[in-house]
């Protein structure tokens, strides 16, 4: 079962339950804007458009990235043959792992911070046009590490997969 998570937008919006996808797309469990109001990344370096379904009981969370041709990295990854770089989508997955830890119970305003990337592997390009759907399953998640699985996919085909693993630091550290 996905759980609905939140209630209305932090930065003043409608709540989620009045909002509707064209079809064919998923359901908007969280929005961007309340991304923000979980994660501390930001435009340019925000990957994750969107949480569209969240499973605590399943240790699971699912976002998506809206691949488009003005992205920043495509002026030079690579010029007339526009390639997501592979660290991004890593870093990609690692948010959608930061915005279902920040949900959880005790760790409120603490960030994550990467203690590894293990059995990493590229197996499709991604492109402009492409919606990277991130997927994540936590393994493991203590009060100062936590690892998960990760996968990236285009269209049902793994573009990218890997273990993340992640430490957390005392709150107030990075700050």
């Amino acid at each position: 079962m996905t759980e609905r998570v939140g209630g209305s937008d932090p930065v003043g919006g409608s709540d989620l339950a009045d909002m509707t996808e064209p079809a064919g797309r998923s359901e908007i469990v969280l929005t961007t804007a309340q991304i923000q109001g979980l994660i501390p990344h930001r435009w340019p370096f925000l990957l994750v458009d969107r949480i569209v379904e969240y499973d605590p009981n399943a240790a699971r969370i699912v976002g998506e990235k809206a691949v488009t041709a003005t992205e920043w990295f495509f002026q030079g990854h690579f010029p007339g043959l526009p390639v997501m770089p592979g660290v991004l989508q890593v870093e990609a997955l690692a948010q959608a792992m930061a915005v279902y830890v920040a949900q959880q119970e005790g760790f409120g305003d603490r960030i994550g911070l990467f203690a590894g990337i293990d059995e990493c592997r590229f197996k499709r390009i991604v492109s402009p046009g492409d919606v990277l759907r991130l997927e994540v399953t936590m393994e493991r998640l203590g009060r100062r590490f936590g690892r998960g699985r990760a996968v990236a996919s285009v269209d049902g085909e793994v573009a990218c997969e890997a273990l993340l693993s992640f430490i957390i630091p005392p709150e107030g550290v990075l700050r």
